[in-house]
């Protein structure tokens, strides 16, 4: 199994930040069950104030090659160009097995 887990940070003249962030999790977690491999999803939009992210991604796959095609798969991608990158000025990620 693998983990994904990125952090990101939004630019700051972002508008409607809360908005973006609940339908980011919505639509990210709405994958579960549509792209093979993908076993978990879950998206934090709620950090601490001691946190210098936005919001975080923590999701499970199969092994690395389902890892491969959901960062390829046309439904993540549409997210992440129409809601993510967008709104996104870092990004950070760790992969690693479990």
């Amino acid at each position: 199994m693998i983990k994904h887990v990125i952090i990101w940070s939004f630019k700051k003249d972002v508008r409607d930040k809360e908005g973006r962030k609940r339908e980011i999790k919505e639509r990210l977690e709405d994958l579960v069950g549509k792209i093979r491999g993908l076993k978990e999803m879950k998206v934090v939009i709620d950090p601490l104030p001691s946190s210098n992210g936005d919001l975080m991604l923590d999701s499970t796959f199969e092994n690395e090659a389902a890892l491969a095609t959901y960062q390829k798969h046309f439904l993540h991608l549409e997210i992440v160009n129409t809601l993510v990158c967008p709104a996104v000025e870092v990004r950070l990620c760790m992969d690693y097995e479990i």
